[in-house]
């Protein structure tokens, strides 16, 4: 026995090992030929060096800023408000989503304000919130929570009235009750699409915030760095924010992607 598990393992280990580099060698293909194009586009003079640096001046303004600079703090106020921002619209959307999924009537009577808010541009409503809250951090996340908070709502209320009707019919077959149906049947079903709704929030209320910072008031911010380095036409700056802002929204994505697959991993079973 001993035997035969000896000669699987270091038979079996390189090959997994090869399946997964084999799998990174197609995720790193797509960054290369973007930077390859972008340095062809630099060196070539395709675009004007006034409005194209080179990549290798860019990622390397990145890491500058970033070690020692003002980069890093402008990262952490605008991850430090996005997340405020979306824990604001986790805590209240999701319940808000689940109740109004609960019943076909409640939805329907405020289906045509959810859908009229969540077809506003968020930014449309920067001047009622600055009314309300002033120039400060609270209207940057209010105005994010908004725009996420509604994304959540709809989403989370679309999964709940969705529900597998075949689990809710076998539920009550076996004599569930009707908290019992909605606890644990009417709730799981709904997280799949709750979660979509999540990951499109997350991004959305990043975008707000960023906007937010360009133009309401902050003193730190990557929005406010991207402003700031464009008047001085520090483009290289330029470039490399909008490189931590990219690097910040993949990073939520992913984050994201990882608790959806931990938390519903019996999707599709």
């Amino acid at each position: 026995m001993s035997t035969v598990t000896g000669s699987i393992v270091p038979s079996t280990l390189p090959r997994l090992i090869l399946t997964k580099l084999f799998a990174w060698r197609f995720f790193v293909i797509g960054p290369i030929v973007v930077l390859a194009l972008w340095w062809v586009a630099a060196a070539g003079d395709w675009v004007s060096p006034k409005l194209l640096p080179g990549p290798w001046e860019t990622l390397g303004e990145l890491a500058t800023s970033t070690l020692g600079g003002q980069l890093h703090s402008d990262f952490l106020a605008t991850l430090y408000r996005t997340l405020k921002a979306v824990g604001i619209a986790l805590v209240i959307g999701i319940p808000a989503g689940v109740a109004l999924g609960a019943s076909q009537a409640i939805y329907s009577s405020v289906e045509f304000i959810v859908d009229f808010f969540r077809s506003t541009p968020a930014t449309a409503m920067f001047p009622l919130f600055i009314l309300i809250f002033g120039l400060n951090d609270t209207t940057h996340v209010a105005v994010a929570a908004f725009a996420a908070g509604l994304v959540i709502v709809f989403n989370c209320a679309y999964g709940v009235l969705n529900a597998r009707k075949t689990r809710i019919q076998a539920a009550k077959v076996m004599g569930a009750s009707r908290w019992r149906i909605f606890k644990d049947v009417m709730i799981y079903e709904s997280l799949p699409q709750t979660f979509v709704g999540v990951r499109t929030a997350v991004s959305l209320a990043l975008v707000v915030i960023i906007v937010a910072e360009m133009f309401i008031g902050v003193d730190t911010g990557l929005g406010k760095r991207i402003i700031d380095s464009q008047q001085v036409y520090d483009l290289q700056a330029v470039y490399a924010t909008i490189l931590a802002t990219g690097i910040m929204g993949y990073g939520f994505n992913g984050v994201s992607l990882l608790l959806e697959r931990y938390i519903v991993r019996w999707k599709g079973q």
